[in-house]
This record gives C-alpha cells, sequence and structure tokens, in this order.
C-alpha cells in the first residue's frame, strides 16, 4: 500500500492546479491534440506543457504522437483510483459519525 500513498498524492497535486483540472475536464469528452488544449488557456505553449507533463507523470492523461500532432487522453483508471480513495476514506468518516451518533443516542438516554 506504500505505493498507493505516494501515487495519491502524486494524483492530487497535479489535480490541485485549476490550468490541470480543466484539461482533465477538457479530455472528458475525449481526445485532444496538444495545439487544440492549449488554444483553451491564456499562456505559453512551454508553461502549458509543462501542465501535461504533470498530468502524464501522475498518470491522469497519456499522449501519443499521430503524425505531427501529440494527441492527449485521459487515463480514466487513474481517476477511478482517486475516487476509490475518496470514496473508501468517506465511507470510514460515515462510519466513524455513524458510531458517535449512536453513542450520543445513548448518552442522552442515560444508557452510556
Amino acid at each position: 500500500m506504500p505505493n498507493d500513498g505516494i501515487h495519491i498524492e502524486t494524483t492530487f497535486k497535479a489535480l490541485a492546479d485549476p490550468t490541470r483540472r480543466a484539461v482533465v475536464q477538457t479530455l472528458i469528452d475525449g481526445p485532444a491534440s496538444v495545439s487544440q488544449l492549449a488554444q483553451l488557456f491564456d499562456m505559453a505553449l512551454p508553461s502549458f506543457t509543462q501542465h501535461l507533463g504533470v498530468l502524464e507523470g501522475a498518470g491522469l492523461i497519456a499522449s501519443e504522437r499521430r503524425g505531427r500532432a501529440r494527441i492527449c487522453s485521459l487515463n480514466l483508471d487513474a481517476l477511478r483510483r482517486a475516487e476509490d480513495w475518496l470514496a473508501m476514506h468517506r465511507r470510514e468518516a460515515e462510519e466513524r459519525l455513524d458510531r458517535l451518533e449512536a453513542h450520543l443516542k445513548q448518552v442522552e438516554k442515560g444508557e452510556a
């Protein structure tokens, strides 16, 4: 499991930036070339490609050359792993809150 923690940390660090979240959101609609993606953002191409590098390094996107274009696509497995991580921790928190609620009800009734 230690590698999962590193992976999750990298994933969330990548998604912490609004530009990178917007790229992920855009790629939900399907693959796009780097130039198509870059047109959506008001920044220099080298700065934009750094964002793509962070996303690719985190495993959130993949890219491949098609002729002269570099095409980016979303890695849904990486998003699922992040979603599973969040869901697991949400369930744990909800279970704790449920136990706390049950305990407080017992205290109110004078049973604890």
